[in-house]
């Protein structure tokens, strides 16, 4: 149970590192953790006119991996049906969205993680 909420904890910290990282780069929030039939969707953000879904994978240490190397083929699956059912469920039809992921490495206490942001990163 301890290690859940750690993980959770690192999570949400991460995803608020995500928003301010892609606002100071004129990104707009739009939803957080938005649930869809195939999962949640940790970012729904706008970038101009197009509609980005976010995957926000954190890691305080190496020995897991890189963050950006936990996204799988059935992760990718996941995250392009979630996009889908987000936007049919809204009735939303943009012109164009895509998805893209941050990565992000460090931990809570620590002032400045790396950061790297993938854009499109599943097509």
């Amino acid at each position: 149970m301890v290690e859940k909420t750690h993980r959770q904890r690192v999570g949400r910290w991460g995803e608020d590192i995500a928003v301010r990282y892609l606002e100071a780069r004129q990104l707009k929030l739009v939803e957080r953790n938005a649930h869809t039939p195939y999962g949640e969707i940790d970012l729904v953000m706008m970038d101009g006119e197009d509609i980005v879904f976010v995957e926000v994978k954190t890691r305080t240490t190496a020995a897991f991996g890189l963050p950006e190397e936990a996204i799988t083929v059935r992760k990718r699956e996941h995250m392009i049906h979630s996009a889908e059912a987000y936007l049919q469920e809204r009735n939303t039809l943009p012109d164009t969205w895509r998805i893209d992921v941050v990565a992000i490495r460090g931990k809570p206490s620590q002032a400045d993680p790396e950061i790297e942001w993938f854009q499109n990163a599943v097509v």
